[in-house]
């Protein structure tokens, strides 16, 4: 069973990936292999400096992420450039890592753009985490500093909530207590490997 973990930003995604993992799920995370496509020496690498310039880079000749995000994040057709540069790398590496991967093991891969990506076909279940829209806001306003001007453009980028909600095969909602999102965690992990 192929499954595909995706949710919003600051959804609790990443949280619902380590619980996954820990019930002993193997975890293919999307946003590894997007930071190691676009790595030093790498073909990724350079077509994204060839698409927008010196500017993306660090001192370090490593990709300047905040650099990129003030590119993209305001500017879709740059955002889709970006994206057609890293998600078909993205992808071939989870074919690669999934065929690593245990006979009988639940294999999850963490995609946080899937909605955008139209993917969703090549999973036999999508769950989606699910929280309110002020939830993302003040969780990306108090735990990464972002500005409530930051927290909103980030969220507009990406799909919207009904968007990610109709692609699910299973919402896990995360706006409760953390016991409450455990349990959520264990019985869908449950059903998928029952």
């Amino acid at each position: 069973m192929r499954v595909a973990l995706t949710g919003g930003i600051a959804s609790g995604k990443s949280t619902v990936s380590s619980l996954l993992r820990t019930l002993g799920a193997v975890v293919i995370d999307a946003d590894q292999l997007a930071r190691d496509v676009v790595a030093p020496g790498t073909d990724g690498l350079a077509e994204v400096v060839e698409a927008f310039g010196d500017s993306v880079l660090a001192a370090d000749g490593s990709l300047d992420r905040p650099a990129v995000a003030r590119i993209v994040f305001d500017d879709e057709d740059a955002r889709r450039r970006l994206e057609g540069i890293i998600h078909p790398r993205v992808f071939e590496e989870f074919v690669r890592l999934e065929a690593e991967a245990p006979e009988g093991a639940l294999v999850v891969h963490d995609i946080p753009l899937l909605a955008e990506s139209g993917r969703t076909q090549d999973f036999d279940a999508v769950l989606v985490v699910d929280a309110p829209h002020e939830t993302q806001v003040d969780r990306m306003v108090r735990d990464r500093g972002m500005t409530r001007e930051e927290a909103e453009s980030r969220i507009a980028a990406q799909a919207d909530r009904d968007t990610r909600l109709s692609i699910a095969t299973h919402v896990i909602e995360n706006d409760e207590t953390r016991e409450e999102l455990e349990a959520r965690v264990r019985e869908v992990y449950a059903e998928l490997m029952g």
